[in-house]
Order: C-alpha cells, then sequence, then structure tokens
C-alpha cells in the first residue's frame, strides 16, 4: 500500500509533495474533506510507536484549547486526532509497511526513497 496523508491548503504539504512526484500509483488522501477514519488510524499507529508521534503540537488548537498545559496520554492523542484534521503531523507517508510522519528532512527522504526506490 502507498498511500499519503496530506492537507491541500497546506504549503509545506505541497511542497513535499512536489518533491515526492511522480505520484502515479500513490493514494492521496486529503484529510480535511474526509477526516481520518479509526481504522486508518490504527493502521498508522501500528507502523509507529505512539499515537503521540501522530499527534502535531503545531496545530493552531492544540494552545486555542490549553491542550498544552494538560498531561495527554495516548488515548487523549488517539481521540484528538480522530476528532479534528488539525491534530495529525503531516503528511504521513505510508509506503509498503514504513511510515514517515512529517516535514522533517530524514522523513521526506525516507519516504521519497521508499516510494522510489
Amino acid at each position: 500500500m502507498k498511500k499519503i496523508f496530506h492537507l491541500e491548503t497546506c504549503k509545506t504539504c505541497q511542497k513535499i509533495l512536489k518533491e515526492l512526484e511522480p505520484l502515479d500509483g500513490i493514494e492521496l488522501r486529503e484529510i480535511k474533506s474526509k477526516g481520518i477514519t479509526k481504522d486508518e488510524l490504527e493502521e498508522m499507529r501500528a507502523l509507529t510507536d505512539s499515537y503521540e508521534s501522530l499527534f502535531s503540537r503545531r496545530a493552531m488548537l492544540f494552545r486555542q484549547r490549553g491542550l498544552n498545559d494538560e498531561d495527554l496520554g495516548e488515548e487523549d492523542y488517539k481521540n484528538l486526532i480522530l476528532e479534528h484534521y488539525t491534530f495529525l503531523k503531516r503528511p504521513v507517508v505510508v509506503v509498503d509497511g514504513q511510515i514517515f510522519i512529517g516535514n522533517a528532512k530524514k522523513q521526506v527522504e525516507g519516504a521519497k526513497a521508499a516510494l522510489h526506490g
């Protein structure tokens, strides 16, 4: 399976998608128009060490809701990501049992290598 979870309006996601081209045979999953499903989140979680690693602390709602002052656990991270797309660190690239989360250079380079050999 080759799938990229991204936000269409995010400039960083757009830049990374451009860098990952060609995207033939890769499912592009826009997360704002259709929220992340529980099954999709479970699939992502199975490939990483925690829900926290999939969680974006940069989301505006993180501070607006005062979540930065709370002691969040794994169940909290999971529920927040399912509740609102903005809490998913993005993009998330899933390639044949590997996962690359976020926009760090190392993650993008790893995703590109996994997608295009």
